[in-house]
């Protein structure tokens, strides 16, 4: 008797239970992402933003968004992925072949519209057969200069926006002679800002394809023209072009440096520039009034191609090969790989994309930045990476210190970096 009291009472506390709670359903699936941004308040936005839009158009499914500094993530995710204890999704970018060469991610061929994403963008994502990263972010290496400084130089840019290189050295002397640090730019914790100076001036005075023979060591470090580029870069740092904190300003200081403390001429820099600068200033970004200019680099005498600069792939999300929930996790990175999606990205984030946009129809405080970006952007041929994203092993090491570092920072000769990077050549 009491035993089928007890089920009578279980049978109507289960009852009970269905009706406050519906049918049983399926259990919620979690999807873990871990992420670098964790101080870009505009690519957080635009991120957390898709994981709604996911969640709402997929019932049950959860995403849960961790957000690191860029080395904290790299140092979390070495040690949880050997472990076998990593997230469903997280931030790489195309020069951490070791991913790839452990086959630690899913490969994304099946997964992405990848007639929505630009083909150089796919590439670089591109390993043996596979695709296996969604090239959210896209960036340039841009000259931004501050207008109101320029003007009071006495100094006004052609219809082309581009400088001469005796103009242009004339401009950094002029600016020094002010007081005035020429171009802002520091490598206290990247191994590549440093590196902008002479690898722009190298793309343009070799051209796309002597240039690429050049980092895939096919040319000689000391060819006349490859000389020439460095002497340049040699001329600028002799006339103080670079702040004196060069080797220890941090990336995101640079930037402060560049727009409001000390203050500088010009800024050498990634477009993700406007991620950090076009936030209100009590969060980091450009003073009231700052007017913002975009230049080309300047025009080197003899440049097979003065029109050439860098591109290339930077934030990128990939998926966890060990993932049980792999294929969704590459269905929600597919939710991105829309031209109104990359839009979002500009309007919100602030830099290009690997993904098909069409910035012509961004609106708002941003609209004439994006014009100016775009309209001088497409004077420009394009070589598709950075030279960390070319070289390997023993050259992109030494390129790291060399031409990174202590070259600009004129611990170096011309026929130093000459011999340096001639000696990892195989």
């Amino acid at each position: 008797m009491k035993t089928t009291i007890r089920l009578m009472k279980t049978l109507l506390l289960a009852v009970m239970a269905m009706a406050f709670t519906g049918s049983p359903g399926k259990a919620e699936t979690v999807l873990t992402l871990w992420s670098h941004w964790a101080d870009h308040e505009s690519k957080r936005s635009f991120v957390e933003g898709a994981a709604r839009a996911f969640e709402s158009a997929n019932p049950g499914v959860k995403i849960e968004v961790t957000w690191y500094e860029k080395q904290a993530l790299y140092a979390a995710l070495k040690t949880a992925l050997r472990a076998g204890q990593a997230p469903d999704i997280f931030y790489a970018e195309p020069n951490q072949v070791e991913y790839l060469e452990n086959k630690l991610l899913y490969d994304l061929s099946d997964a992405i519209s990848w007639d929505k994403v630009e083909g150089w963008a796919k590439d670089s994502w591109s390993y043996k057969g596979g695709v296996y990263g969604l090239p959210l972010e896209a960036w340039t290496v841009e000259m931004y200069y501050n207008k109101k400084a320029l003007a009071d130089l006495g100094v006004t840019l052609p219809a082309n926006k581009q400088l001469g290189q005796t103009e242009f050295v004339d401009l950094v002397k002029a600016s020094a002679a002010k007081g005035l640090t020429p171009i802002a730019l520091g490598v206290g914790d990247r191994p590549y800002p440093g590196a902008f100076l002479t690898h722009e001036a190298l793309i343009q005075t070799l051209g796309i394809e002597d240039y690429d023979k050049l980092l895939k060591g096919q040319l000689d470090w000391g060819d006349d023209r490859v000389r020439k580029a460095l002497e340049f870069v040699k001329t600028l740092v002799d006339a103080q072009a670079l702040p004196s904190s060069f080797s220890t300003l941090k990336l995101g200081e640079s930037h402060f440096y560049f727009h409001t403390k000390p203050g500088a001429l010009m800024f050498l820099m990634g477009s993700f520039y406007p991620s950090r600068a076009f936030n209100p200033p009590d969060k980091g970004g450009q003073p009231e009034g700052f007017e913002l200019g975009v230049m080309m680099f300047p025009a080197l005498d003899g440049a097979a191609c003065p029109n050439c600069k860098s591109i290339t792939v930077g934030g990128s999300y990939v998926v966890n090969a060990a993932s049980k929930n792999a294929e969704l996790a590459a269905k929600f990175l597919n939710s991105f790989a829309t031209p109104e999606m990359a839009n979002e990205w500009l309007d919100v984030a602030l830099v290009q994309t690997g993904i098909k946009a069409d910035p012509s129809k961004i609106q708002g405080p941003n609209a004439a930045y994006f014009k100016e970006l775009s309209e001088i952007d497409g004077m420009c041929t394009f070589y598709d990476a950075l030279p960390m994203g070319v070289m390997t092993g023993e050259a992109n090491e030494v390129f790291t210190q060399v031409v990174n570092q202590a070259f600009p920072a004129g611990l170096l000769s011309v026929d130093e970096v000459i011999e340096k990077m001639n000696a990892t050549r195989k």
